[in-house]
């Protein structure tokens, strides 16, 4: 038996809708959990230096920032882990050409910031994707 010639747009037309419908479907963030993490969770260290490395490479200071104080880190589960992470980051004595561990600066050069970083975090590869962040001082 033959479809008739105006069912066969429609059934298209069905299909196209449902894959839509579908796509949609999985763009949408399904909240699986958000809750606070300790610095000490097997995947925060590696993700703090990632921040800091980025941190000081997209900066335009001559220097070198490291963090000193930790305030809050949130991991957030949906389709993927993010790591909401909230810092108080210091200017150091290195300049950006250094790579090793630094004082903080002192006298006219102390600066001190308070950071928020979103980051991507697909921790069994050590893959990380800065997400959002804002940086100001304090």
């Amino acid at each position: 038996m033959m479809a008739r010639p105006w069912k066969t747009p429609q059934l298209l037309l069905a299909i196209l809708v449902a894959l839509v419908a579908f796509s949609y479907q999985e763009k949408r963030k399904t909240f699986i959990s958000v809750h606070e993490v300790s610095a000490i969770e097997i995947f925060v260290p590696g993700t703090l230096e990632y921040v800091t490395e980025m941190y000081n490479k997209e900066s335009d200071d001559l220097y070198n920032f490291r963090i000193i104080r930790i305030l809050k880190i949130e991991k957030q589960m949906t389709d993927h882990m993010e790591l909401h992470i909230r810092v108080e980051m210091r200017r150091t004595t290195c300049f950006k050409t250094e790579k090793s561990t630094c004082d903080v600066q002192k006298g006219e050069l102390y600066k001190q910031i308070r950071c928020y970083f979103a980051v991507y975090v697909i921790p069994m590869f050590e893959r990380y994707k800065i997400l959002k962040k804002n940086c100001t001082d304090s």
